[in-house]
C-alpha cells in the first residue's frame, strides 16, 4: 500500500484511506480486455499503475473527507472476517480501521456512509463482527446508496456468495435504520454542503460517483465506473462484472469527456498511488495527469 495521502480540494482535505493492494490476478480478471500489449502500450502507466510487464496495479480503499461539518466516508472496501468466494477478499485481516482512525475519522465519528454501488469490495466494512454477531461498524452514520441500486438487487437472483455478503454487509445496516435510499437526477442530487451523487450507470444500475466541492474546486470520486486508468486510455474496455457493459461504456465515455481538460481532480476507488490526477487528452482518447498528494 502507499504512503497516507490526502489531497486539498478548496477547504476539504479529502483522504485515501487504505485497506489492501489486490493482487496481480485482479487485472486480467476483472479487466480481460486490457492484455499486457494493451497496456505495456501506455507508457504514461509505467510504474505507478502497472508494472513493466503490462500486470496493472488495483488497490482497495476508502476516501474519508469532512464537508459541512459531517465526516463523511465514501465506500467501505471488503471488511475484515468476511466469507468470500474471491479467495483475495475471504477472511481478511486488516488495520483499515487503524488507519481509518489515524486519519481523524474513528468509526463512532462517522455521519455519513457513502456507497456507490452494493458490491462485496465496497460495503464490507459497513459492519464488523461483535459478539458473533454482524454489526454496524459507524453506528451514528447515515448510509446512502441510490435507491434504483437496492431495488435492483432485491429483485436479482442472486447466487449464494452474493446472499452471504448482503446478509453480513448489508442487511445489518438497514435493520439498524441506518441505511438510506436516494433518488439520484440526471443533473445529480445534494445529500450534504459540497457533496453531490452523480449517476453513473452501468457496472451496476444504481452506481453513483461522488462529487466533492469547495471553493471552485472539485473532485470526483469514482466508484466502479472506472476500475483503472488504462480505461482512460481505452474507454471500451469494461469489467468482467458490469451488470449492463454498453451502458458502462457509454458512461464511462460521457463522464471522462466531462472532465477533459478541467481541473476536476478525478479519485479513483481502486486506483493504485497516486491514485488521483486530471484527465487531459492523449492521442483520441485520454490519459490521467497525476496530482500530488
Amino acid at each position: 500500500m502507499g504512503t497516507p495521502a490526502s489531497w486539498t480540494v478548496g477547504d476539504i482535505a479529502v483522504h485515501r484511506v487504505d485497506e489492501v493492494a489486490l493482487p496481480p490476478a485482479t487485472g486480467p480478471w476483472l479487466l480481460p480486455d486490457a492484455t499486457p500489449d494493451v497496456v505495456t502500450g501506455q507508457d504514461w502507466l509505467r510504474p505507478h499503475f502497472a508494472d513493466a510487464e503490462g500486470v496493472l496495479r488495483l488497490d482497495s480503499h476508502s476516501f474519508a473527507f469532512i464537508t459541512g461539518g459531517l465526516r463523511v466516508v465514501v465506500d467501505t472496501g471488503i471488511g475484515n472476517g468476511k466469507q468470500r468466494a474471491n479467495p483475495a477478499w475471504h477472511d481478511l485481516d486488516t488495520d483499515y480501521l487503524e488507519r481509518l482512525t489515524a486519519a481523524g475519522f474513528p468509526p463512532e465519528s462517522v455521519d455519513l456512509v457513502i456507497l456507490t454501488h452494493l458490491h462485496a469490495d465496497h460495503v464490507g466494512w459497513n459492519t464488523r463482527r461483535i459478539d458473533g454477531a454482524w454489526v454496524p461498524t459507524f453506528p451514528g452514520a447515515r448510509h446512502v446508496t441510490s435507491r434504483i441500486e437496492r431495488d435492483f438487487w432485491a429483485g436479482y437472483a442472486m447466487d449464494e456468495a452474493r446472499r452471504q455478503m448482503f446478509r453480513d454487509s448489508v442487511i445489518p445496516v438497514e435493520r439498524a435504520g441506518l441505511l438510506d435510499l436516494v433518488d439520484v437526477s440526471a443533473e445529480g442530487t445534494a445529500v450534504a454542503p459540497g457533496l453531490r451523487l452523480i449517476p453513473t450507470p452501468g457496472h451496476t444500475p444504481g452506481h453513483i460517483a461522488v462529487e466533492v466541492s469547495s471553493r471552485g474546486r472539485t473532485a470526483l470520486i469514482t466508484g466502479d465506473c472506472v476500475h483503472h486508468p488504462v480505461q482512460l486510455a481505452q474507454p471500451g474496455i469494461g469489467a468482467c462484472v458490469d451488470i449492463d457493459p454498453a451502458r458502462s461504456e457509454a458512461t464511462r465515455r460521457a463522464l471522462l469527456g466531462s472532465l477533459v481538460g478541467t481541473d476536476t481532480l478525478l479519485l479513483g476507488t481502486h486506483f493504485a498511488p497516486p491514485t488521483a490526477g486530471r484527465v487531459v487528452t492523449h492521442g483520441d482518447a485520454y490519459r490521467l495527469s497525476p496530482a500530488a498528494a
